[in-house]
């Protein structure tokens, strides 16, 4: 077992330990010792019940309807997209309890203190706007549809709700996540069995070929793959004598299995006819029995609440990750609050044409993971012998710097995205003349940020960093 870093202590009393009804207080500073409390196990249900929801539904959709594939081709891509986010998403759960940091301080390590602020505030747009955004729509239409209630006022109280777990925050995440996992595995579980009693399997697709596949595969991995930034963010409170194994073994099963099945599921159902007019949660119930379809409405709203308080949790958390001098007032669940009002704000503007946003949103998320996540495997590589005590003192040094993971970031973003998008509004050089690569803007922008970081970082070696000095900075 390493030592703990020089700010971490486990000599105090805990203060917020494992109570669930208490306001969490940490941001982005490492968790002490004496606070360090659960087990891998919990990371099943967390990161299985938010996947349990309409966005996942909707992947499935989108694979057939949108992108042409058959059922099974739409599968096929489902599943490779999701293994290889699930994976990562795993490893990344690591380093939870090795550093006790956010998944967004971690960063530091590949991008620098200050280098690594421009990750660290795409995460906090794209996971307590984009997402919450996505998720709470998908929410609203279900309790309008549920209900008749029109969909703004539907919208606002599943934003409360939302808000109000993340505003608590860690402990109470993790306890409604497993508390919404049964009830959500159960009815998702009876609606496949009906969908897929009634689905047509066996149809030929509309035509998708290569290119269709190459972007379902996109948007399942983006979709997986988007939840990696927040990985650490739900185990940095584990022990640092957590199993192993298990620490990289539940997130992936529980993020694995939950996508998998839920988008296959509504692969399946975007083979029936749905109902005239329906909006895209009706159009997914229309075709079970009242009773049924009721809970699954409800379903869509417990799902989405469990995503969202993920995403506006890990929103704020990625601005705490800024180091930035805020007020003492701008704390993490202040932060939570401010994320949640402005996600609000984009899911009122995206209720009117909820398909083609998430569509774009779905792929948009890829642009940028894809290449982040390029960047943190290599450095995890390199850093894979070193001891814990040396490299710790570098997420809270803001005179640490590596600039060649900000320049293989950045290079991997604008060189794929012009070339190899395909976007409603925008396609790609690529794309534009060669229609069977589909999208592969994911995979040329991990691989091509992945090399170039790999060959900068060799080269320059100390020269291109600067060896931390454990100080005393605030996080």
């Amino acid at each position: 077992m390493t030592t703990a870093p020089a700010d971490s202590t486990g000599t105090l009393a805990p203060e917020y330990g494992d109570k669930v009804i208490a306001v969490e207080t940490a941001g982005a500073e490492p968790i002490p010792d004496a606070e360090r409390h659960g087990s891998p196990l919990q990371l099943l249900w967390t990161w299985a019940s938010p996947n349990i929801e309409f966005a996942t539904v909707y992947i499935g959709v989108i694979s057939v309807l949108f992108f042409g594939l058959s059922f099974w081709q739409a599968t096929a891509a489902i599943v490779l997209g999701t293994g290889l986010g699930a994976i990562t998403q795993g490893f990344l759960s690591l380093d939870g309890p090795r550093f006790g940091v956010p998944q967004m301080v971690i960063g530091r390590f590949s991008f620098g203190f200050r280098g690594n602020i421009l990750p660290s505030a795409a995460n906090g747009l794209v996971a307590g706007v984009g997402w919450f955004a996505v998720n709470s729509v998908s929410a609203a239409f279900a309790l309008n549809t549920l209900t008749g209630l029109r969909p703004l006022p539907s919208l606002l109280l599943v934003v409360v709700a939302e808000i109000l777990i993340g505003f608590i925050g860690h402990n109470f995440v993790h306890t409604f996540e497993k508390y919404a996992f049964p009830a959500l595995a159960l009815i998702f579980l009876l609606a496949g069995v009906w969908t897929f009693k009634d689905a047509h399997l066996g149809g030929s697709g509309t035509g998708g070929g290569v290119g269709g596949f190459l972007l379902a595969f996109s948007a399942a991995w983006g979709y997986a793959a988007g939840w990696n930034p927040y990985a650490t963010d739900y185990s940095r409170y584990l022990p640092r004598t957590a199993n192993k194994f298990k620490t990289i073994l539940y997130p992936a099963v529980g993020l694995f299995v939950s996508v998998t099945l839920v988008a296959v599921m509504g692969a399946a159902s975007a083979t029936l006819v749905a109902p005239k007019d329906a909006t895209p949660t009706a159009a997914f119930t229309g075709h079970l029995p009242g009773w049924l379809g009721d809970l699954v409405l409800i379903a869509i709203i417990l799902g989405a609440v469990s995503a969202n308080a993920l995403n506006v949790y890990s929103g704020a958390i990625s601005l705490t990750a800024l180091g930035l001098k805020l007020p003492a007032w701008l704390n993490r669940s202040v932060l939570v609050v401010v994320s949640g009002v402005a996600g609000t704000a984009a899911a009122w503007a995206s209720l009117s044409d909820a398909g083609s946003a998430y569509e774009a949103f779905l792929l948009v998320i890829a642009y940028w993971v894809a290449p982040w996540l390029g960047v943190v495997l290599v450095e995890r590589w390199f850093q894979s012998r070193m001891p814990t005590e040396e490299l710790a003192p570098r997420l809270t040094d803001p005179t640490f710097t590596n600039w060649p993971g900000l320049a293989a970031l950045l290079i991997g973003i604008t060189v794929s995205v012009p070339l190899f998008s395909n976007q409603e509004d925008y396609v790609g050089y690529v794309p534009k003349h060669w229609p069977s690569f589909g999208d592969s803007t994911p995979i040329v922008g991990f691989v091509l940020s992945a090399v170039l970081y790999v060959v900068l970082r060799s080269a320059l070696g100390a020269k291109g960093r600067v060896q931390a000095q454990p100080v005393k900075a605030d996080a």
